[in-house]
């Protein structure tokens, strides 16, 4: 049984949830786009309102229609930082830090009550959605912070469609890392970023990890989530 892990504040980590039964949860652009919304938005305490006309908005025009303004008065009310995230379609992962105290678990169950409740009323059913409580794991190293980042940015690759074009998948934060940031400060990279000379060699170390391939040289068995 995997042992009950205590948030530090400052301190990374790699959170994962799948379905309950292992079948999709997320089914279309709509439900990407709103756990999105969710993951982007709950880093904050403060409450957000009409989530439906900011996730419609972002399927016509892919950003949402958040003032600057009310994201400046939010930011001060971080709980997390979000590092990296990608949604497939039946889990997601995520690494983000601990801001303050408590703050990843009222994130996360934020995050997983907001989806549960919508997914259950889009498709008229009830009942669990996810499997139990979430599981994190605590990065304790750069290395297994590396390996990490490139594990979950190389996710979209057991997806036919989207083997070898993974820096194109939408759901997932490859691109804001090896290209342009499309979240800007609602994305903070810089922890992993800072080990690259530039965007393009962490995009080399992504495509030649042997993430999601073998497990050899780093013992990963407490460190990701499958």
């Amino acid at each position: 049984m995997r042992r009950k892990i205590q948030f530090e504040q400052g301190k990374l980590y790699h959170l994962c949830n799948k379905s309950n039964d292992g079948n999709t949860i997320f089914f279309d652009k709509r439900d990407y786009t709103r756990m999105l919304f969710f993951m982007l938005f709950y880093q904050f305490s403060t409450p957000f309102l009409n989530i439906g006309r900011s996730v419609s908005y972002f399927t016509k025009h892919s950003r949402f229609n958040i003032r600057s303004k009310r994201m400046e008065e939010i930011y001060p009310h971080r709980q997390v930082e979000l590092v990296a995230f990608a949604i497939m379609p039946n889990h997601f992962h995520i690494l983000a830090q601990e801001k303050e105290e408590k703050g990843i678990a009222k994130y996360l169950m934020r995050l997983q009550g907001g989806y549960a409740k919508y997914i259950n009323t889009k498709r008229k059913q009830s009942g669990h959605v996810f499997q139990g409580n979430f599981r994190a794991v605590a990065v304790k190293t750069d290395p297994q912070l590396l390996y990490l980042s490139a594990y979950i940015h190389r996710n979209p690759r057991d997806l036919s469609e989207w083997k070898g074009k993974e820096i194109r998948y939408p759901w997932s934060s490859y691109q804001d890392f090896a290209q342009k940031n499309r979240w800007e400060q609602l994305l903070v990279p810089i922890v992993v970023l800072n080990q690259f000379s530039t965007p393009r060699s962490y995009k080399e170390f992504v495509e030649t990890s042997s993430a999601k391939l073998k497990r050899k040289k780093i013992d990963i068995r407490d460190l990701i989530l499958e």
